[in-house]
């Protein structure tokens, strides 16, 4: 399935790359308007390999009280911030886009933040179940924006190169399908978390304390897994960077 999604991505992406080299050779714009469609297959697709925050997503709905209108908004903000930062970072200055990504597809320091922010999410909700706290109102679009740091690589990829064909508006009218195309896949992970929340609720319905017990659980249990993601993730990264001292120092 994952080598099946690639191959789809690889297929479309080529297309894209050819569409763009006709349009800086003075092609058809009339001709690119109808290839951007397949712009959203191509984002649906990119979202449904590993990544994109959908384990977020799905955690921190499946934990929160959030109706299916709250959980695509949120989705929807999540597919927003990881396309546009993408679009941001080529954008500014394609000069310096490879010190801001340090390689190719990728943005560490925001990659970072995003990890930290999720570890206190993480930690909130736990703070959240043990102490019954309340839900604020925008807490769904912030955890959506936090998600959503980590710039999407096509995305990136999409930007560079047609900004080093001298045709930037090309790649940002195909960033803007791709990003329905990812907030499509989000959303039916967003819709199909709220929906196996509310089977609980019908299921425990005449057991309010019962259900009080298990929805805290859960609630719990989602900060828990996203705290400990955001741990193991740095502590990974930092692991890895004294490896690779270690190597450089044992080299010199």
């Amino acid at each position: 399935m994952f080598q099946t999604l690639v191959e789809f991505q690889r297929t479309i992406y080529l297309a894209l790359a050819e569409q763009i080299k006709l349009l800086s050779a003075g092609g058809d714009w009339l001709a690119f308007t109808a290839f951007l469609p397949m712009g959203v297959l191509f984002g649906a697709a990119h979202a449904l390999t590993p990544g994109h925050s959908k384990a977020v997503l799905a955690t921190y709905l499946a934990g929160s009280d959030a109706s299916v209108r709250r959980g695509l908004l949120v989705s929807l903000t999540l597919s927003f911030t990881h396309v546009t930062i993408a679009v941001l970072i080529a954008a500014i200055s394609l000069p310096s886009v490879s010190i801001a990504l340090g390689s190719v597809g990728r943005a560490p320091l925001l990659e970072d933040v995003s990890r930290g922010l999720l570890g206190l999410i993480g930690v909130w909700m736990l703070w959240r179940a043990w102490s019954h706290g309340q839900h604020h109102k925008h807490e769904g679009e912030a955890v959506g924006v936090m998600a959503g740091l980590i710039p999407c690589p096509l995305t990136l990829f999409v930007m560079t190169f047609a900004m080093s064909r001298g045709v930037p508006v090309a790649g940002i009218l195909f960033a803007i399908t791709m990003m329905a195309g990812v907030a499509l896949t989000l959303s039916c992970v967003a819709v199909l978390s709220i929906l196996f929340r509310e089977r609980l609720v019908h299921f425990f319905d005449r057991r309010p304390r019962l259900f009080d017990a298990i929805s805290r659980a859960i609630e719990g249990v989602a900060g828990l897994i996203l705290a400990g993601v955001a741990v193991w993730q740095i502590s990974s990264k930092m692991r890895r960077k004294r490896f690779l001292e270690s190597k450089a120092t044992e080299a010199g």
